[in-house]
């Protein structure tokens, strides 16, 4: 069994008065494909802005690699391998898509204003390195005939892609994919599931964590599944054991008079 790359104790989170996740615990493996589903206003978004330390936790624990990163900041938990797409693709619509992939290394850049003002030779060997990753990156996923044009002429199923190559090119260690099928048609999810099936060959050591609604890209693509349902876990099993859960069934179905 691989060992655990995330983990978290008891989660919760309010707003107010409304529980948006409570006593969250759950456990992500290394290199494991694993969803979080349920209705609208479950607090699976939210569930990822906890991970993601957009939102702080009230209570509970996360741990990331065997270390405590409750307290840590947005940007240091990034650094650490948490990489993350949002519900809507948010690319740069004014760049092409190997600057938009390039983007994401910008974080680590090794050079003072100075040497960027001035274009000094640390600068442009900076971007030499993360035009050879990022193209590295597209390569790898079949994406790098795109790597000159606006992500905005292509069509809505490439554009997720090459958010997700975005994410990817920092080498994550877990990969967190919010609605990743959002917007596509079926070809399109097709077309998706393949996607991942090659970056979890290409990438066998990153985790990818999935919120989604398609579940014919959850049963067919996911090991193991969370089920949420007004902020509290209802269910969590492998796929065969979530789709004959009557507590599932009663969330998404509702209940017969």
């Amino acid at each position: 069994m691989k060992p655990v790359i995330l983990k978290t104790t008891n989660l919760h989170k309010n707003f107010g008065g409304v529980k948006a996740v409570s006593d969250f615990s759950f456990e992500v493996r290394e290199g494991e494909i694993l969803a979080i589903i349920g209705p609208n206003g479950a607090g699976k978004t939210t569930i990822f802005n906890l991970l993601s330390k957009i939102y702080e936790p009230d209570s509970g624990t996360i741990e990331f690699d065997g270390r405590d990163i409750t307290k840590t900041s947005q940007i240091d938990v990034a650094r650490l391998g948490i990489s993350r797409t949002f519900q809507n693709a948010r690319l740069f619509t004014g760049l092409n898509v190997l600057d938009n992939v390039k983007v994401a290394l910008d974080y680590n850049a090794r050079y003072s204003l100075i040497e960027a003002m001035l274009m000094l030779p640390r600068r442009w060997k900076y971007e030499k390195e993360t035009s050879r990753a990022a193209k590295e990156c597209l390569e790898l996923l079949n994406l790098y005939e795109y790597a000159d044009k606006r992500p905005d002429n292509l069509p809505y199923g490439l554009q997720r892609r090459v958010e997700i190559a975005r994410a990817l090119v920092v080498n994550p260690k877990v990969l967190m994919l919010d609605e990743p099928a959002a917007g596509l048609n079926p070809e399109e999810v097709f077309q998706l599931m393949d996607f991942l099936r090659e970056i979890r060959e290409k990438y066998p050591e990153t985790a990818i964590l999935i919120i989604e609604h398609r579940m014919d890209l959850v049963m067919n693509i996911c090991e193991y599944i969370y089920v949420q349902d007004f902020g509290v876990t209802i269910a969590k099993g492998e796929p065969a054991e979530i789709q004959c859960n009557p507590h599932v069934l009663k969330a998404y179905l509702g209940e017969e008079d």
